[in-house]
């Protein structure tokens, strides 16, 4: 069973997992632990959408649209030098409270 929210894109199917445990390794904000036969997707709403897990999972389990959200606005800033702090999430999201 494919898990998905509203809060970001990431979407994770277990079923396709391996638990090799790379995407707990490369995720800035511990959005996945390793777990007892496949990884734990244990905070969701913290994905920034980088793009770093989907990048390094050798089976395909993890899909996430890189270049919305707060990776995409936080890039912006960082290349533009200015801050406009509109990371495009909204009030009250999980990644800006």
């Amino acid at each position: 069973m494919t898990v998905a929210s509203a809060a970001n894109t990431l979407t994770y199917d277990p079923e396709l997992c391996i638990n090799c445990g790379m995407c707990s390794m490369v995720c800035p904000h511990g959005v996945f632990e390793a777990g007892e036969e496949v990884a734990q997707l244990v905070r969701h709403g913290a994905c920034m959408e980088c793009g770093a897990c989907p990048l390094n999972c050798p089976t395909g389990a993890i899909a996430v649209d890189c270049g919305v959200g707060c990776a995409y606005a936080l890039m912006r800033e960082a290349l533009a030098g200015k801050k406009d702090g509109d990371c495009g999430c909204g009030p009250g999201s999980p990644c800006c409270s």
